[in-house]
């Protein structure tokens, strides 16, 4: 009876300590996250409905996450500016960030109200582009142009909302040392997760050039060291965890394949001709990029060589993410595009829009035109050298510039 009742208190306790650092980070706080989260969920299940169904509507499944996200971020947000700027103390306006004169925000919510708006208006835009032009070919429309810069806004939102509250290291009188630590800790994986999901968006937006039929052409490499570099030796660095790019890439590649690896499992058939392969399920994007890979490497040499100025740093950590790059997805895009054990669920090589030519000669081998010559492979990677240098010293001001972040 007695090891009952010290059970049931112990419970208790912990129940109470985890209510108490629940509310130590404020709602619209967790809401941003969810949202970053909600929005590239929606846009992946968007392409996916493309490719397995057709045409969709304003109100499609996929459209009511992505707007339900957005939507989310730019309300909650809105009524912290409100509940700060008329009823907030001066501490709590000392916090934010004035705008047009009577108004506080953090500067997290400020992006996160920005690309609701932006994300909302692109809806009826992308209708009307619909109705008008028809059926996208192509991921980047001008509507959807607007839809990513909204989107992305958003999930810009949510990683400031949670650096604010991660850089001002203040301790929270009515939590003990642990769970103040505790509450650290939470904060630096809220935010890695939020910039999973921002390359997870970088991704997604990029898969035209990104995809396994083009590894094997220098230009995937010349896009994939500009694209990722700067967010990832940003965040990894505002994170304040050694490990914290290679964090973020493995939640990316799990987050990634879990969303379309589901979405491949349920049915769905085309309701737009013509139909030139039938389906009986979802047709996804491929497999994700394996940037674990050459994060890992590049966060051990931040971390082996974290005295060096960030040009120096910048050069290291450059060549040495695109040379694991390189090494890592040349032979990763030959397994995708020309093995059998890839055309399978958990791989996801043999989803096909039902658009595309089932007997298609090319569908699982490279054509001729990724035969590149040895001076074109000189030149696009000596590029991507100079592009991975280039966005990794952006990352690194960047990322010095998020830990200043407190508002």
């Amino acid at each position: 009876m007695e090891t009952a009742i010290n059970q049931s208190i112990t419970t208790e306790k912990e129940f109470s300590s985890s209510s108490k650092l629940l509310l130590a980070i404020p709602l619209y706080v967790y809401v941003s996250v969810i949202a970053s989260m909600c929005v590239i969920l929606g846009i992946l299940w968007d392409i996916a409905w493309h490719m397995s169904i057709g045409r969709d509507g304003l109100f499609s499944a996929p459209h009511v996450v992505t707007y339900i996200g957005a939507a989310a971020a730019g309300i909650f947000s809105g009524y912290q500016v409100l509940k700060t700027s008329f009823w907030g103390n001066q501490l709590e306006k000392g916090k934010m960030v004035k705008f047009w004169g009577i108004f506080y925000s953090s500067l997290g919510g400020l992006f996160c109200i920005w690309g609701g708006i932006a994300s909302l208006t692109s809806a009826p835009f992308d209708d009307w582009w619909h109705n008008t032009y028809g059926l996208d070919v192509q991921i980047l429309s001008p509507p959807h142009a607007v839809l990513l810069l909204g989107l992305m806004s958003v999930q810009m939102g949510a990683m400031i909302a949670v650096l604010a509250f991660l850089n001002r290291s203040e301790k929270i009188s009515s939590l003990s040392t642990e769970e103040n630590a505790k509450r650290t800790n939470r904060l630096q994986w809220m935010f890695i997760f939020t910039a999973a999901f921002l390359i997870t968006s970088i991704f997604t937006f990029l898969s035209e050039s990104l995809g396994r039929w083009a590894m094997h052409e220098p230009s995937f490499y010349e896009v994939a060291s500009a694209a990722f570099p700067f967010i990832l030796f940003a965040a990894g660095r505002a994170s304040n965890k050694k490990w914290g790019a290679t964090y973020i890439c493995i939640i990316f590649l799990i987050f990634h394949w879990a969303v379309n690896a589901t979405l491949r499992l349920l049915p769905a058939e085309p309701l737009l001709g013509p139909i030139h392969n039938k389906i009986t399920t979802y047709q996804t994007l491929g497999f994700p990029l394996l940037l674990f890979i050459p994060a890992f490497v590049s966060d051990w040499l931040r971390d082996k060589f974290s005295t060096k100025n960030d040009w120096i740093l910048a050069l290291i950590l450059g060549g040495a993410y695109t040379i694991i790059l390189l090494l890592t997805h040349y032979p990763f895009g030959t397994f995708l595009h020309e093995s059998p054990l890839a055309r399978n669920w958990f791989w996801g090589s043999e989803s096909w829009s039902f658009q595309n030519d089932a007997d298609w000669e090319y569908r699982f081998k490279f054509g001729p035109w990724s035969n590149k010559p040895l001076s074109e492979w000189i030149i696009g990677i000596s590029l991507s050298f100079v592009f991975s240098f280039l966005s990794t010293r952006i990352g690194l001001a960047w990322g010095n510039w998020m830990k200043q972040v407190q508002r």
